[in-house]
């Protein structure tokens, strides 16, 4: 490897470290209000950086939520469009007792970063900035013309840059985007991600009585909207994780029998990942599926809170009014999202208990996708991840979603080549969320690279 931004990079990788540090001091937390100004900044460091590295261009998009930013360089003439993707916005660190280290104070530790925001995404989004920063400081010009396009709300469902892509502007046309916001299957195994689940988020509120009411003087005669939700969240799927929705599962395409033959060939130990990654005393799911296969390309369905009645410290016995229960689907491949929460909608009204009304709300949906590993853009990210990193890449699926993937094929035309540097025990979501530092490094690299080898 000569590239001589590949030089620069190595040069300046302390002081790309310096100021990943200070980007991830912002507490850029897209879902509480009180941290709107903290998004707003997080943005405009990003379009100050973007056009003091020499791109062009560079703004502030105004959504109804936090703003996208936005820059280009467009002189490669005859050379195929690149569209960045990351996102800059954060999920809360609670619970902050479990955290080392503060969550905005970015920590070195054993070789990695820890803050939240380190790997997803914020880290991520900064080396494919400092990537961008090597190639136009040692060369004076990119290998392929570039666009780029951060957003603010992924961790809160995107609706924003959904719109703007939706709308199809001149200033996204791209033959491909790149997706740094994943993660590798293991530590120094070069990792494509080729596939991501579609999801839809609920929320369904079960109403009975007018108001609160005391359990002793009317239990047994009024609804309660909390034993309502448990009755309907045990019909949406069997004890072996069978999702029960009529019709769910119409239209899904399942891996071919070649990808599963290579997910059997990938270094997965699921004694050490029930133990390590889970840690619960054992695995569940659908019967005659590998843990591969129903993470990554069977639906899911999920409770994630239920929100209602009393919840302090101590007894009250109120039969609560209202009570909500917020639960999400993941997709598979060939499913459709709007149809599948339709089918869910009219299920749940339909086995809804005699006593309650219920409200089936949709809070944000996104598309799966699958990506072939035939076109150019992803054979360019093999040939550059073998450089970099001396492996032969694996193809995976994910079994997250990343919305906007599926709307950058759908609106633009454009294939993604899904390329992140995290790990999985990297603690996404969670306390002590890290970023390995090798892998910092070498994604910078990797990025370089791969704009090189497209450009070809």
């Amino acid at each position: 490897m000569s590239s001589s931004a590949l030089s620069f990079a190595h040069q300046n990788y302390n002081r790309f470290l310096d100021e990943l540090k200070d980007f991830l001091r912002i507490p850029s937390i897209s879902t509480t209000p009180e941290h709107k100004e903290d998004c707003r900044h997080t943005a405009e460091v990003l379009a100050k950086e973007l056009s003091r590295i020499g791109m062009e261009n560079a703004r502030l998009i105004e959504t109804e939520g936090h703003p996208l930013v936005y820059a280009d360089w467009l002189h490669a003439k005859g050379k195929p469009t690149v569209l960045f993707y990351a996102h800059y916005d954060v999920q809360p660190p609670d619970p902050l007792e479990e955290w080392v280290s503060p969550p905005f104070e970015p920590t070195e530790r054993n070789g990695n970063l820890y803050a939240r925001g380190a790997v997803d995404d914020k880290g991520q989004a900064w080396l494919e900035v400092k990537a961008l920063e090597s190639l136009l400081a040692a060369d004076g010009k990119l290998p392929v013309n570039v666009r780029v396009l951060l957003e603010g709300e992924e961790e809160v469902g995107g609706e924003g840059i959904a719109n703007f892509v939706a709308s199809r502007p001149p200033e996204l046309k791209s033959d491909c985007a790149l997706v740094c916001d994943t993660e590798m299957f293991a530590p120094d195994l070069p990792t494509l991600c080729i596939g991501l689940r579609g999801m839809i988020y609920t929320e369904v509120e079960a109403r009975g009585a007018r108001t609160d009411l005391h359990s002793g003087m009317y239990g047994g005669a009024a609804p309660n909207p909390f034993v309502a939700l448990a009755q309907i969240i045990a019909q949406l799927k069997d004890e072996n994780g069978h999702i029960l929705i009529p019709g769910f599962y119409d239209g899904m395409i399942p891996p071919s029998a070649e990808e599963l033959a290579t997910w059997k060939r990938l270094p997965f130990d699921e004694e050490k990942y029930r133990k390590t990654e889970v840690g619960s005393k054992e695995l569940v799911g659908e019967a005659g599926y590998s843990v591969l296969e129903r993470t990554w390309a069977r639906p899911t369905l999920d409770v994630h809170g239920m929100p209602g009645g009393f919840t302090g410290a101590g007894a009250k016995t109120v039969i609560p009014a209202k009570a909500t229960a917020k639960i999400s689907m993941r997709l598979a491949p060939g499913m459709d999202p709007a149809r599948a929460f339709e089918q869910y909608k009219h299920y749940v009204e339909k086995i809804a208990p005699a006593g309650v009304e219920v409200d089936v709300r949709l809070i944000h949906a996104g598309d799966p996708c699958v990506v072939s590993v035939d076109n150019r853009y992803v054979q360019a990210a093999t040939r550059a991840l073998h450089e970099v990193w001396g492996k032969d890449t694996v193809f995976i699926r994910s079994g997250g979603s990343i919305p906007i993937v599926g709307a950058f094929e759908r609106y633009l035309g454009a294939p993604s080549v899904v390329m992140g540097f995290g790990l999985p025990d990297d603690n996404l979501h969670a306390p002590n969320e890290k970023f390995n530092l090798k892998n910092f490094a070498l994604g910078i690299d990797s990025v370089i690279r791969f704009l090189e080898e497209a450009g070809r």
